[in-house]
């Protein structure tokens, strides 16, 4: 059976989860063999369905809105007024998988490895804002090499000139709401 949903798609996006200061995925317990999930007060579920959200294969878990009605924490796990909780699920494989990378990116040894990578990142996106290496002007090997060449030249010229002169290589993104406050500030 395949249902398709336009809320919900990851509990990331719940608000509460998003604030800290409600239940996100990994407050309920899944057991998969019985198909069933148990919310943090030891509610189970009492739905269970494989669906397709936005084209991906995904597994929705609702639970009992007479259930979740009388909870004392209900404003902690949901915004609505009338259902139940419901929680969306990648297959279990794929599910297991990330929950591990997620678990891993509290670790501070992996996020010393995932800032050089950052770094990394940041020196190919300048590469492709400033000299458009994403496609090369020329035909032929020969040519095409002697373009990277020229463009990592004028990467790092364009960092030393930033280096020597105490100029930051990219702005800091300011978000709009961020902007807001500064020019009320002012």
């Amino acid at each position: 059976m395949s249902a398709s949903f336009t809320s919900g798609w990851l509990d990331a996006c719940l608000p509460q989860a998003r604030a800290g200061a409600g239940f996100d995925r990994t407050a309920f317990t899944i057991d998969w063999d019985k198909r069933q999930a148990t919310c943090p007060r030891g509610d189970t579920s009492t739905w269970w369905s494989p669906a397709t959200l936005r084209g991906t294969k995904a597994i929705i878990i609702k639970f009992d809105k007479e259930t979740c009605r009388p909870c004392p924490v209900r404003a902690q796990c949901t915004r609505s007024k009338t259902g139940g909780r419901t929680l969306s699920l990648q297959p279990r494989e794929l599910q297991e998988v990330l929950d591990h990378a997620r678990l891993q990116q509290g670790d501070e040894q992996w996020r010393a490895k995932y800032g050089t990578r950052a770094g990394i990142e940041g020196t190919i996106h300048q590469a492709v804002a400033v000299t458009g290496m994403r496609r090369a002007r020329y035909l032929g090997l020969q040519k095409t090499h002697l373009e990277h060449v020229f463009s990592a030249v004028a990467l790092n010229l364009i960092r030393l000139d930033a280096w020597w002169n105490g100029h930051p290589l990219d702005r800091t993104r300011v978000s709009h709401l961020a902007r807001l406050d500064l020019s009320l500030a002012a």
